[in-house]
């Protein structure tokens, strides 16, 4: 069996972090599926998909580390290079287990978009949950 919608979304531009957890797991419930994978999907080349805490300091290093590897400068890639640098480091997907219907993800796991584009964009994620009922 399969499942699968988009949740869209309108982000403020570069280093944005939306938390899409409810979203996911409203997905995951109304799927059907009580035993499975759900893959979340950025569409898009310069975004992140990432599954952390949801902590305001921990976010705010996790954006310095970002800079710091991947820091304003000039590249070849015009305008946005350091965007697609960003999102190749970080991935634009997740998988996660599904168990008794329900996304199986520790306490402080949240599923959260991060905008790395150099500009507000609006954003695709498709959330996919493929197992049996």
């Amino acid at each position: 069996m399969i499942h699968e919608e988009v949740i869209r979304m309108k982000t403020k531009g570069e280093l944005d972090v939306i938390d899409i957890t409810e979203d996911v797991k409203r997905v995951v419930e109304e799927s059907g599926i009580k035993r499975g994978i759900c893959l979340v999907f950025g569409k898009g080349s310069t975004l992140g998909i990432i599954l952390n805490e949801n902590d305001t300091m921990l976010l705010d290093d996790l954006k310095e580390l970002i800079k710091e590897l991947v820091p304003h400068k000039e590249y070849n890639h015009p305008v946005n290079a350091r965007s697609h640098l960003r999102s190749i480091l970080l991935r634009n997907q997740v998988s996660l287990p599904v168990k008794n219907g329900r996304l199986e993800i520790g306490t402080w796991q949240q599923v959260m978009v991060l905008e790395l584009d150099t500009r507000p964009r609006e954003r695709e994620i498709i959330v996919t949950v493929v197992g049996e009922s």
